[in-house]
């Protein structure tokens, strides 16, 4: 029964996130998925590849509940989705390769670090030189290429990498939040289906799934999370975002410090 509770209580914090943050909500789903998957007794060895999966099959529909509201509030800088997405499917696809091919072990211990890296950007008062511009289109595919990868091996929508760089670029906060969450579909996308096939073959995964994506956790997730988003979007345009990140960084920092301690 346990599950059932944390699913939906999930789903909701996932979707204020999504919308308030730009991101797909993978930070806060993997750990939980991870925490239930193993009382669960799922096959240790498969318990990161489908927590991967599964937290990127529910920001499938986050996204798009996110983004919309965002598009609303003219936030969403449709001609940098377009220069970036065909770097995004194939690294997020090419991510999800590497994954399923690596150590729960490893998988943990990379997310926990990527974690701190996400905490620091949240935390740092960096401020770009004002000529600074987004890259041409070769240079926007590379980047869109490696925010792929990351993503792929950590289950999240790209946000805690799309922003920083699009605030790198001198894209307005609030622009580079709602193209963020954009973004996160085309990466969802790929890497679900990249999980999904590289799970096909795999023995013993638990039932009912396709590949490595366990289906009652991205329904029990996604039925509160699509609905919640539209509510974090709202938030995002009468908040003050420097706040929120840094109460967000010590939430990621407690997160990623309890995985490192339990793979120690």
């Amino acid at each position: 029964m346990l599950e059932w509770i944390l699913y939906p209580l999930a789903g909701g914090v996932v979707g204020i996130l999504a919308g308030l943050l730009g991101i797909g909500g993978g930070i806060v789903i993997v750990p939980i998925l991870v925490f239930l998957f193993s009382a669960k007794g799922f096959p240790s060895q498969y318990i990161m590849q489908i927590a991967l999966a599964t937290s990127l099959g529910c920001i499938l529909f986050t996204s798009v509940s996110s983004f919309w509201m965002h598009h609303k509030h003219g936030a969403v800088r449709w001609d940098i989705f377009r220069r970036i997405t065909l770097g995004i499917l194939i690294g997020t696809f090419s991510g999800t390769y590497i994954a399923a091919r690596l150590s729960t072990t490893s998988l943990k211990v990379f997310f926990a670090l990527f974690l701190y890296y996400v905490a620091a950007q949240m935390l740092s008062n960096f401020k770009p030189k004002p000529s600074r511009q987004l890259p041409g289109a070769a240079g926007m595919t590379g980047v869109g290429g490696v925010v792929g990868v990351f993503s792929s091996l950590v289950g999240i929508g790209g946000g805690a990498l799309t922003i920083p760089f699009m605030m790198w670029c001198n894209v307005p906060v609030h622009h580079a939040i709602g193209t963020s969450a954009a973004i996160g579909f085309p990466i969802a996308v790929a890497g679900t289906i990249g999980y999904i096939v590289n799970g096909l073959s795999v023995p013993d995964l638990p039932s009912p799934h396709l590949g490595y994506l366990y289906l009652p956790a991205l329904f029990g997730i996604t039925c509160f999370s699509f609905f919640l988003a539209p509510l974090g979007a709202k938030l995002t345009h009468k908040t003050p975002v420097v706040t929120l990140k840094r109460v967000y960084a010590v939430f990621l920092i407690v997160i990623a410090t309890r995985i490192i301690w339990g793979v120690l």
